[in-house]
């Protein structure tokens, strides 16, 4: 499992950059527009909204079972989170927390 959630942390940070790094590069880093086109419509609302609750509950689920399993480098994932979005933050969690219990488990596997 370790090498797909590593894979899915490479795709979760190169498609949204992909679509991203164009618009910025057309419109630069301009906030207000970035908020009006994000709410420009009932769908792309209805997206924004439900990346940012995933976002929220992954924030949250990423410190409860991070501390439960005294997982270390908790605040890589939540980064990730905040600076990519929930695509790369999940996969980077779960790759994390695959090799940390691969670390206590008699049986490792891939």
């Amino acid at each position: 499992m370790k090498y797909f959630y590593a894979l899915l942390c490479i795709l979760g940070t190169i498609a949204p950059y992909g679509a991203f790094l164009p618009w910025l590069s057309e419109h630069g880093l301009d906030i207000t527009l970035l908020l009006n086109t994000a709410a420009g419509s009932s769908v792309s609302l209805f997206a924004w909204l439900d990346v940012i609750i995933s976002a929220v509950v992954l924030v949250v689920f990423i410190g409860a079972e991070g501390l439960r399993l005294r997982m270390t480098y908790l605040w890589l994932p939540i980064l990730a989170t905040v600076v990519v979005g929930v695509s790369l933050g999940l996969p980077l969690f779960l790759l994390l927390r695959e090799l940390h219990l691969s670390k206590y488990s008699d049986s490792a596997y891939d």
